[in-house]
């Protein structure tokens, strides 16, 4: 437009291509789109991580060596007759069971069912003389039902374990 002879600038559309406050209102609107946008991928990527971890709920047994051996000639495996000292506690630390007190090592054949699946895992390729702390998901243990009265269902078990000898079945 002409006013007075003179070309008056249109200012609107100078603020748009030069990112004036027309360009602001856009920029707002870009942002709330981007805003939109990153909340939809958040809420996807909690929903893959939870799938990643197991929609099933599973945890995974946790092995930790308490203590190593310098010198191991035999290692524990399938079929080995185990004599294990052990402390089994709850998460929150309530002892259940040990067979320290007595001082009977628990005797027993691993990999055959003879104990819980967290034991017949988590001591495999274990020495003599080793110590080793295990956790033990509900489902490597005794599960939904649990073992009543010391043990609830759904319990994470807690072991501290010490492999006292392996008697090796010989090979047919």
């Amino acid at each position: 437009m002409r006013e007075g002879g003179v070309a008056r600038p249109v200012a609107s559309r100078t603020r748009l291509r030069r990112g004036g406050s027309t360009s602001r209102v856009d920029s707002g609107g870009a942002a709330r789109r981007n805003m939109r946008l990153s909340w939809v991928l958040t809420v996807l990527s909690i929903c893959l991580s939870a799938t990643a971890t197991g929609s099933e709920g599973k945890r995974k047994l946790q092995i930790g060596v308490k203590k190593r051996v310098d010198h191991c000639p035999i290692k524990s495996r399938k079929g080995d007759v185990l004599h294990m000292h052990y402390t089994g506690k709850l998460e929150d630390g309530t002892e259940f069971d040990s067979s320290l007190p007595q001082n009977q090592p628990f005797v027993f054949s691993l990999g055959t069912g003879q104990v819980i699946k967290g034991w017949d895992q988590g001591l495999l390729g274990m020495c003599e003389g080793e110590k080793r702390k295990l956790v033990i998901p509900s489902e490597l243990g005794y599960g939904e039902r649990g073992a009543p009265p010391k043990i609830p269902g759904g319990a994470t078990l807690v072991f501290e374990v010490e492999l006292l000898k392996i008697e090796r079945r010989s090979e047919l």
